[in-house]
């Protein structure tokens, strides 16, 4: 099985190069090798890597820059899933593709279900909302994770952030009133390999059906929380005191949805796969960081 990966230096694409390695032949491609918004340089990657499966892990993630550069996160988030999905339609292959639960404005008092009604607050949500849609009308099998708060050993992240603050400050001030799950990036890699084992599979068959489906750890929290656990499972640091705030005391260009919190069960249906608690995750990833 080939298996074209974009967005490879990214937090899941860094992480899905190893998981989807058993699998198969992994072609994995970061920026500078392939622009998305050049549909003939996808093309011609496409006919090189001759993939039986796109996993598009690449994405325009600057949710306060997006406010002002609409247009460039229109470009990565929604027309380029939409040219890959059209060519995964063209070629018989399958396309995974990673959304947001900034799909949702957050006013919802309970964890989100796939079929909720979508309402995003800002250009990021509004732009992969949209690359959503062209997914579905390109008529490709296909798979779309919506998942949430994620982060990683490596690169930028709310956890990377968390720990040099921690070092150099003795209190760190963090918003208490917004809640999701933070989600590990190595737990979205590999439960996507589960996923794709399973779609192939179902492909075979004859008896796959494409879909959304929510994949996000268990548990929920506030970025305090999450601050607060970061902080716990880390000796040594400067801190102090982690000060709760409200989204009002910390004004950003971008609105955040209040409530990010997803409903796994869609997925824990499909694929056989019940998705770890946040705190577990946490602690494994702070365990590769060294101190």
């Amino acid at each position: 099985m080939n298996i074209l990966v974009t967005g490879r230096n990214g937090q899941v694409g860094w992480e899905l190069v190893r998981a989807l390695l058993p699998l198969g032949r992994v072609h994995a491609c970061a920026h500078a090798e392939l622009d998305l918004a050049d549909a003939a340089a996808v093309r011609r990657k496409l006919d090189e890597a001759r993939p039986d499966v796109i996993v598009n892990a690449a994405a325009y993630t600057a949710v306060d820059k997006a406010e002002s550069e609409p247009e460039q996160a229109n470009a990565v988030n929604a027309a380029a899933p939409a040219l890959l999905a059209q060519e995964a339609a063209r070629r018989g292959a399958l396309l995974i593709h990673y959304s947001t639960d900034y799909v949702y404005d957050g006013a919802k008092a309970a964890p989100y279900v796939e079929t909720d009604p979508t309402n995003p607050l800002g250009a990021y949500g509004r732009s992969k909302l949209a690359g959503e849609a062209g997914i579905r009308a390109a008529g490709a099998d296909h798979l779309i994770f919506r998942t949430s708060w994620v982060y990683a050993a490596r690169g930028a992240n709310f956890l990377r952030t968390i720990l040099r603050l921690a070092a150099e400050r003795e209190e760190l001030r963090i918003v208490a009133d917004q809640i999701g799950a933070p989600t590990w990036a190595r737990l979205i890699a590999e439960a996507t390999a589960h996923a794709l084992r399973q779609a192939m599979q179902e492909r075979s068959g004859g008896t796959f059906d494409s879909g959304v489906f929510h994949l996000a750890a268990a548990g929920e929290t506030s970025w305090h929380g999450f601050a607060s656990a970061i902080v716990a499972g880390r000796s040594g640091l400067r801190v102090k005191a982690v000060t709760p705030i409200t989204t009002a005391d910390y004004p950003l260009p971008a609105p955040r949805p209040a409530n990010s919190r997803l409903d796994t069960g869609a997925f824990r249906a499909r694929f056989g796969l019940v998705l770890p608690d946040w705190r577990d995750c946490l602690q494994l990833c702070l365990e590769e960081i060294p101190q």
